[in-house]
């Protein structure tokens, strides 16, 4: 399950990076020195995805929300394997004493029981992959509706996305970082999707 968290992290990150490229101009690229003559507005921004996860409450309720299912999806799974181990136990025990036909009889039941367990354990899995997949999406899709408004409003050509460690921007002066400014509408937006 932390895999999977650890996972749903940088699976976030990769779809932030994707979804902040918002738009190029087919005009010829701008050099640094032609920026720095030009307005503002028309310059390329980048907003720090790990900053962004950490602050923006949606991802973080969503995050606590995952983590809660996962957690009780591992209990719940160790809660049966536990009562199936104990089943075993209690066979091991009085085998000896059981006839042919008990013991073949309790075998193919815990043998059925041990195929239920490990199908439950992949379905509950694979349920927990299919809704980080659904988040994931639901995640892109709101920050990526919010970005292309952003930009448009602020007049930005491109919006790139930091990340440390995983990043495709290596410099970048800080008067370019507009993370603050994004999380702060990402959250205004979403306080009053909540309402």
């Amino acid at each position: 399950m932390k895999k999977q968290l650890v996972n749903l992290t940088k699976l976030t990150a990769g779809i932030i990076l994707a979804a902040t490229i918002i738009s190029c101009s087919k005009e010829q690229p701008k050099t640094a020195a032609t920026l720095k003559t030009e307005n503002k507005s028309d310059a390329i921004v980048f907003v720090n995805s790990d900053s962004l996860l950490n602050n923006y409450e949606y991802f973080k309720e969503t995050r606590n929300k995952f983590e809660a299912k996962s957690k009780k999806a591992q209990l719940d799974l160790n809660a049966k394997g536990t009562t199936f181990q104990r089943e075993v136990a209690e066979y091991q025990k009085n085998a000896a004493t059981m006839s042919a036909d008990e013991r073949a009889a309790t075998e193919q039941r815990l043998a059925r029981k041990q195929q239920e367990l490990a199908a439950y354990n992949q379905n509950a899995g694979a349920a927990l992959q299919n809704e980080e997949a659904a988040e994931n999406e639901k995640l892109y899709n709101k920050v990526s509706d919010f970005l292309k408004t952003y930009a448009k409003n602020k007049g930005y050509k491109m919006v790139l996305s930091y990340s440390k460690g995983n990043s495709t921007v290596l410099y970048a002066d800080n008067s370019l970082d507009v993370t603050k400014d994004v999380v702060a509408g990402l959250n205004e937006a979403y306080k009053k999707e909540k309402k």
